[in-house]
């Protein structure tokens, strides 16, 4: 649950105790520093020591931590032998399904990277909240996870790795997209750049936007439909048992992020302003026509199931969606989902996949039963 006590005033109208510990945590220690209280820590600009975990304020920040750490997985456990089989077959895959492989491969070969350096590089340096800070460790282990998954999979099908992992560089359909994200980090350039002010801080916020709602929260799922559409098919069955387990993992992410914004939205009232609002929503919209680009790209024709038609529409019912949870007005008009079945592959409940390759209610060795 969020916190949503009454808002106090903007952290950046309240003076920093002398000697208090800055955003990074590397500050000179304060020898006279009195204990922290939860009245004290904040998503940015924080009074409190950013060092010190207790007492927790934010408790849906350390379940998250919890349930990332319960999904634990690795790709090498997936077999790729069926796949392997398939992809060598020469009446395996249709020229259409080819192509939409290797193009959605290579939009997420990068895009794992691009939104772990945004992690590291920017997020965890700007939100002051430990507990926010521990999720975000385990999200970046989780990021180094997917990208080895990429690996595993060029590797075990034979594909040409130097084709796939600079495909972002290559294709204008999946640069664009890279492209339009990396603008979103430019404060990375910046060694100077600090929240505090409320120009600096709704830089910050839109970057959480960007990543979590847009790159992660829109444009991956797209690829998730694709691959698992696959799947529903007995096609590519080790590839789409993968993505699954990366959806599981980025609904998370998405989830987290989300909650992320909306407490620094409560807590900073004065920052969600109507233009920025309407900023958002132009973010929004316009990652939904990059994204329909990008459908059309990687399937000119279309395959049984799937389409760029239907993906397209899908995007439009994604990024509503995504608006509604961060409290804006939809961009689009009302589109129902043409892929309910996405729901069933985002169910954490679930005994089997629908693949029936194995069981995967996650959890770590120490957490299994041998009774």
């Amino acid at each position: 649950m969020l916190d949503w006590s009454e808002p106090t005033s903007p952290a950046s109208q309240l003076p920093l105790p002398q000697g208090a510990a800055d955003a990074t945590g590397l500050g000179a220690i304060d020898r006279k520093g009195g204990r922290v209280t939860v009245d004290e820590k904040r998503m940015i600009n924080a009074r409190a020591d950013v060092n010190q975990l207790l007492p927790l304020k934010y408790k849906w920040a350390w379940e998250k931590y919890l349930a990332g750490c319960n999904n634990h997985w690795m790709p090498t456990e997936v077999s790729m032998q069926a796949d392997i089989a398939l992809w060598k077959s020469r009446d395996g895959l249709t020229e259409d399904e080819r192509r939409m492989l290797k193009r959605n491969l290579g939009f997420f070969a990068a895009s794992e990277s691009l939104v772990a350096n945004n992690i590291v590089l920017a997020i965890y340096r700007h939100l002051t909240n430990p507990e926010c800070r521990q999720y975000l460790l385990r999200q970046a282990f989780e990021e180094a996870v997917h990208t080895h998954t990429f690996q595993y999979i060029v590797e075990s099908l034979g594909l040409d790795e130097g084709e796939l992992f600079n495909m972002y560089r290559e294709v204008p359909s999946i640069t664009d997209k890279a492209a339009w994200a990396l603008k979103h980090t430019q404060h990375l350039d910046d060694p100077d750049f600090k929240t505090g002010t409320p120009d600096a801080d709704q830089a910050f916020l839109r970057d959480l936007v960007a990543f979590y709602v847009i790159f992660e929260g829109m444009w991956f799922y797209t690829g998730f439909a694709q691959i698992l559409s696959l799947g529903r098919r007995n096609k590519m069955v080790g590839i789409a048992e993968q993505y699954q387990y990366i959806l599981r993992d980025e609904s998370i992410h998405l989830n987290f992020g989300i909650d992320v914004i909306n407490q620094i939205r409560h807590e900073n009232p004065h920052l969600w302003t109507l233009t920025f609002q309407a900023d958002l929503q132009r973010m929004i919209r316009e990652a939904a026509e990059l994204e329909a680009a990008y459908g059309r790209d990687t399937m000119p024709r279309g395959f049984l199931g799937l389409n760029a038609v239907s993906c397209e529409q899908y995007m439009r019912f994604i990024a509503n969606r995504r608006c509604a949870q961060l409290g804006l007005m939809p961009v689009f008009p009302d589109v129902e989902n043409p892929f309910p079945w996405m729901s069933e592959a985002m169910d954490l409940k679930k005994e089997k996949n629908f693949f029936e390759t194995r069981v995967i209610e996650y959890q770590n060795g120490g957490a299994l039963s041998w009774d």
